[in-house]
């Protein structure tokens, strides 16, 4: 069936997505994904996009299932599918969507995993001797401060890369950040961090940028990665830093982590010491309270201290057991060991 009147919708939604949404370009690519999935799925019983029913939605996500899909993906294929046809509902594309009633795949809520502490100092302490050497190269220094930054400000790796060297402001220890949907927040940075990238601006960043002017790239390529912009962090051929690569970078420094779990383990330490959920959404840049939550799920050391230090039963409990041990030694629950016996007299 031709798949022309699928694919200029499709082309129409992304053009939403990106301008009236301001999406950005991976996530807009990941929705064009789902939605081209079920645009083939359609074509295959013979229908079109603008045409679809409810039964063609439940089939499709059976299909999902029958071929090892998991719940979680069909979940976030279907929630695209919600918003796709909410658009043309609102365009007055089509009078009826036909995910309504559709039930969301029961999905399992997997806790996400961090670093313990002591993982994370020793990382960041070998990054930091290998760019404190005399002879240390710039890639040194800015591999510290990336690893730095990850682990300070709970950035993403895509805010990482997208970060340009006026989004610092690192006299007042902070950094101006764009996240998913060019939601833009202040992020704190601590000491170490900052002190990582003053040291990799001043002795690291200007090295990979004259070779960048030594090593031209087409113009094409100038093009498309805005030369206008000054990159906070460069390659060494002074190009902007790929998601891929920062990934592989932390991968080096830990073969257990990987950018995003150094955000979950940012997240969870600060739980673990006392941090409140509301900062640490802002921090982190949660959209709504209920994503934070999850890391009260990994802080249980500090749930049952603030639960016995708090709670009135709890609070009943400690008194109790000092009352019995109190007694258990009143009544000669504290034993001592005679001393033996020497054969010398007593006075």
């Amino acid at each position: 069936m031709d798949s022309s009147r699928n694919l200029a919708l499709l082309k129409d939604y992304q053009a939403y997505l990106r301008v009236e949404k301001g999406l950005r370009p991976l996530t807009c690519e990941a929705y064009d994904g789902d939605l081209k999935t079920f645009a083939e799925f359609i074509e295959g019983r013979n229908g079109v996009l603008s045409a679809a029913v409810q039964q063609d939605v439940a089939a499709f996500l059976e299909h999902l299932r029958s071929h090892g899909i998991d719940s979680r993906s069909s979940a976030r294929k279907l929630s695209c599918l919600r918003g796709f046809y909410k658009w043309l509902l609102l365009d007055k594309r089509i009078h009826h969507d036909p995910t309504v009633n559709i039930e969301s795949p029961k999905a399992w809520k997997v806790l996400p995993k961090a670093l313990a502490e002591p993982e994370v100092v020793e990382m960041l302490e070998r990054a930091a001797m290998a760019a404190s050497h005399p002879q240390a190269q710039a890639t040194a220094l800015r591999d510290r401060a990336i690893l730095e930054l990850l682990y300070a400000g709970g950035l993403r790796v895509s805010e990482v890369t997208a970060l340009a060297t006026s989004d610092l402001a690192l006299d007042l220890g902070r950094v101006h950040v764009r996240g998913k949907g060019d939601k833009e927040r202040i992020v704190p940075l601590g000491r170490t961090a900052v002190e990582a990238l003053e040291t990799y601006l001043r002795e690291g960043r200007p090295h990979l940028d004259r070779i960048s002017s030594k090593r031209k790239s087409s113009a094409a390529r100038q093009d498309s990665v805005r030369p206008d912009r000054a990159w906070l962090f460069l390659s060494l051929r002074g190009m902007p830093l790929t998601r891929q690569w920062v990934w592989h970078l932390v991968k080096m420094a830990n073969s257990d982590a990987s950018p995003h779990r150094l955000r979950h383990s940012c997240a969870t330490h600060m739980v673990e010491h006392g941090a409140d959920l509301r900062s640490v959404q802002l921090l982190l840049g949660h959209a709504d309270i209920s994503t934070t939550q999850v890391y009260t799920h990994l802080a249980l050391g500090r749930l049952k201290a603030v639960y016995r230090a708090h709670h009135p039963r709890a609070l009943l409990r400690a008194e109790a057991e000092k009352v019995s041990a109190a007694g258990e030694i009143g009544r000669g629950g504290l034993h001592l060991v005679p001393k033996a016996d020497t054969g010398e007299e007593t006075a």
